[in-house]
């Protein structure tokens, strides 16, 4: 099982997450940290890069809709590029795309 490398690019008010290596039951605690302490600043328009995703099971996806919620209450927006594989394939099954308020398919896809 792959680590989970989280970077953060912040401006006023939003922010640039890029997401490398697995997102899972170990380490979606870490992405939910990232994400509620940005939120806590003020960074409510948000879009998370999984284009270096290898892996996204249900806890990672929970974390991403559970964050999706928390901007849309604070008036922002929390979004995805890149998506692609197992992310890309779960919220297409799941119908869940339409919870993010975009969600931009990788060009390898």
């Amino acid at each position: 099982m792959a680590d989970l490398s989280v970077e953060v690019d912040r401006a006023e008010g939003s922010a640039n997450v890029r997401l490398d290596g697995d997102l899972d039951k170990l380490t979606a605690p870490r992405l939910r940290k990232v994400l509620s302490e940005l939120i806590a600043a003020g960074h409510v328009s948000i879009v998370i890069d999984t284009t270096a995703l290898a892996f996204c099971d249900s806890s990672g996806l929970w974390v991403l809709v559970e964050h999706q919620r928390e901007v849309g209450v604070r008036g922002g927006s929390l979004g995805l590029t890149g998506v692609h594989g197992v992310l890309r394939r779960v919220l297409d099954v799941t119908g869940l795309k339409a919870a993010f308020d975009s969600v931009q398919l990788s060009a390898a896809s």
